[in-house]
């Protein structure tokens, strides 16, 4: 097992959190359900957790495709 697979079982674990940790209800079933919180505005820790969680999964890509161009080489 290289560092890049290390790294890629990491951050998916810290996206699975994180993703875990956000508000409930901010998902598709609220847009069925009609609730009024489907357009509000992050704010504080909810929006700090939502920036990371796109960092972590941005990464994780990045990680990905460097690990399949460096097994195809």
């Amino acid at each position: 097992m290289d560092l890049l697979q290390v790294a890629q079982i990491v951050i998916a674990i810290a996206v699975g959190a994180s993703i875990l940790l956000q508000a409930r209800g901010t998902g598709l079933s609220s847009t069925f359900g009609g609730e009024s919180t489907a357009y509000r505005s992050r704010r504080g820790l909810e929006r700090t957790l939502f920036r990371l969680t796109i960092v972590l999964i941005v990464v994780y890509v990045v990680i990905s495709l460097l690990g399949a161009r460096s097994a195809s080489a």
